[in-house]
């Protein structure tokens, strides 16, 4: 189970890197969102600590009923770093759109004001 969500993490990350090295503003805000989920989900996954017998049996994090429980200060914790994190994320797309609106077009080279050698 850990290396599945180490995989899907990795993916997470390798995506928004990409996304945050493009040139539109839009793909870099969307870059962004992944790298924080990505960040999110390895503190998730991070966060629990089984004993041997219950990592043998491939035992989540979380167990529904029976036997210990994960702590729930690092899930209230992501609970409220996702919340904030959508405020900032649809500021930031509002933002980028007036951006668009104004000055249109989502180029970052043409909105620091390099013009291009051609």
């Amino acid at each position: 189970m850990e290396f599945l969500m180490a995989l899907v993490i990795g993916t997470l990350f390798a995506a928004g890197t990409y996304l945050i090295l493009a040139r539109s503003l839009l793909r870099v805000v969307f870059g962004t969102v992944l790298l924080t989920h990505g960040v999110l989900l390895m503190l998730l996954t991070m966060s629990h600590r089984l004993t041997p017998d219950q990592a043998e049996r491939g035992l989540p994090a979380v167990l529904f009923g029976y036997g210990p429980f994960a702590d729930p200060l690092p899930q209230a914790l992501i609970l409220t770093a996702i919340v904030i994190g959508f405020g900032v994320t649809s500021f930031v797309i509002v933002l980028a759109y007036r951006a668009y609106q104004e000055l249109g077009t989502d180029d970052l080279e043409e909105l620091r004001g390099v013009e291009d050698e051609q």
